[in-house]
C-alpha cells in the first residue's frame, strides 16, 4: 500500500519495528523504524502468564499501545500527515489519529479480524483516559473512516465488519514466470501434483526462542511446538502420489527414505502457490489470502490466535478442510480427499476469480483523497 500511495505522488512515511525496516525499499517511501515489535513485547510482558496473558487481544491492546504511542507521536508530529493508514492490530495509531484530529483507515490483519470492537473499546478507553482523550462510546469508532479488506465480501474473514468497508484486489507481488524460480522448476515440472506445506513465521520464531533458552509456560508450549506436527506432515505427504515441498522454518524433520518430499527452511510462498494443487497451512490470514488468490484448496491445521476461526471459515466456504487435532493419519486422509475433490478445486478457483474482480489497489489513493478532501 505504501508503494501504491507513493507512486500516486503522495508523501509516505512507513513506521515499523526495526527488524522489518530492511524489507521496505520503495522510492518515495520514508521508513521510520521506531515502532515496538509485537513479538518482542509478547516475550517481555506475556510469556510469564499473568492477567494480560489470558486473552490474545491483550498483546495488542495492552502495554504495546502505550509503548507505540510514545514511539510514534514524534513521527506524526514531525510529518503532519493528512491521513493515517494503520495495521488492524496497531491501536496506538488509532489514538494518535484522535490526538491529532486525523482521519484513519484500517488495513487488514489476522488477529484483528477476530477482535470484538466492544472488548477493544474497554481497553482503548483506559488508554484514552490516561492520555487525556475523551472516552469513546461507539465501539466501531475504532475503524475510523473505513476498513480495508482484500477478500471479497462473500469470502471475507472479518468477524466484525466496519460500517464502511473498502475492498481492493490483493496485489500480485510476484510473477510466476520470474527467473528466480529456477531453483524450484524441477519440482514444478515433476509431472505429479505439487503439495506445499508451511506453518508461517510465529511457530519457527517460538521454536528458536526455546532453543535459545527462552521460557514458555507449559500450557502455551504445546500450541507453539511444531516439531511433532511437521514430522507428521512429511510422513503424511510421503504416502500420497504427489511432489511435496515443506517449509520448516529451521525446525528439524526427517522425511521417509525414498519419498518425493522436499524439506527446506523457507520457500517463496506467493510465487509457488499458483503452481500448487494443495496447500497445508497453519491458517494464518496472510497465507490463506495467498492461497485463495492462487486458487489452491487448503488443509488447515490451526494452532492458536485467529487460526482455528480461519480454519473453520475455510471449511464453511468449501475451500478446503480443517484438521484441528492432526496426526500423520488424519493429515494424509484429508490431503488425499482434497487431491481427488474437483468440486473443492472449482470453488477455490471461483474464489480466485472473485478476488481478481475487486478494484485494483491503485484506486486506494483516489479513495483516500476523497476522504481527506485533498
Amino acid at each position: 500500500m505504501a508503494s501504491t500511495l507513493a507512486a500516486a505522488g503522495h508523501e509516505v512515511v512507513a513506521a515499523m519495528p526495526p527488524r522489518f525496516a530492511g524489507l521496505v525499499a520503495t522510492d518515495g517511501v520514508t521508513v521510520s523504524a521506531v515502532a515496538s515489535d509485537p513479538v518482542e513485547h509478547w516475550r517481555r510482558h506475556h510469556l510469564g502468564g499473568g492477567p494480560e496473558a489470558r486473552h490474545w487481544s491483550a498483546v495488542f491492546t495492552g502495554g504495546a499501545v502505550a509503548d507505540n504511542f510514545r514511539a510514534l507521536r514524534p513521527v506524526v508530529d514531525d510529518f503532519k500527515p493528512d491521513v493515517i493508514v494503520r495495521d488492524g492490530s496497531d491501536f496506538a495509531s488509532c489514538l494518535l489519529a484522535e490526538t491529532f484530529g486525523l482521519r484513519q483507515v484500517v488495513a487488514p490483519s489476522g488477529v484483528s479480524n477476530r477482535l470484538d470492537p466492544a472488548d477493544v473499546l474497554v481497553a482503548l478507553n483506559e488508554h484514552r483516559t490516561r492520555l487525556g482523550l475523551r472516552p469513546a462510546g461507539d465501539p466501531y469508532r475504532v475503524f475510523g473512516s473505513g476498513l480495508i479488506d482484500f477478500m471479497p465480501p462473500a469470502y471475507s474473514f472479518r468477524a466484525y465488519p466496519a460500517r464502511r468497508m473498502l475492498f481492493y484486489r490483493q496485489p500480485a507481488i510476484v510473477d510466476p514466470a520470474d527467473p528466480s524460480l529456477t531453483r524450484w522448476r524441477p519440482l514444478l515440472n515433476s509431472g505429479r501434483p505439487l503439495v506445499m506445506a508451511a506453518l508461517g513465521t510465529v511457530v519457527p520464531e517460538m521454536a528458536a526462542l526455546r532453543r535459545a533458552g527462552g521460557r514458555i509456560p507449559e500450557r502455551m508450549a504445546a500450541r507453539y511446538d511444531a516439531s511433532v506436527l511437521l514430522q507428521d506432515i512429511v510422513t503424511a505427504l510421503a504416502g500420497l502420489d504427489c511432489t511435496a515441498l515443506v517449509a520448516t522454518g529451521g525446525i528439524p524433520v526427517t522425511p521417509p527414505r525414498g519419498a518425493d518430499v522436499h524439506v527446506v527452511e523457507h520457500f517463496p510462498q506467493p510465487a509457488l502457490l499458483p503452481h500448487a494443487r494443495l496447500f497445508l497451512t497453519h491458517g494464518g490470514y496472510n497465507s490463506i489470502r495467498e492461497a485463495v488468490l492462487a486458487g489452491v484448496p487448503m488443509v488447515v491445521v490451526p494452532r492458536f490466535g485467529d487460526q482455528p476461526a480461519n480454519a473453520e471459515r475455510v471449511r464453511r466456504l468449501g475451500l478446503g478442510t480443517s484438521v484441528p487435532h492432526p496426526d500423520a493419519g488424519t493429515i494424509e486422509a484429508a490431503a488425499r480427499r482434497l487431491l481427488d475433490d474437483r468440486e473443492v478445486l472449482g470453488r477455490a478457483r471461483a474464489a480466485r476469480r472473485a478476488m481478481l474482480d475487486l478494484p485494483p489497489l491503485e484506486t486506494l489513493p483516489r479513495d483516500l483523497e476523497r476522504l481527506t478532501g485533498s
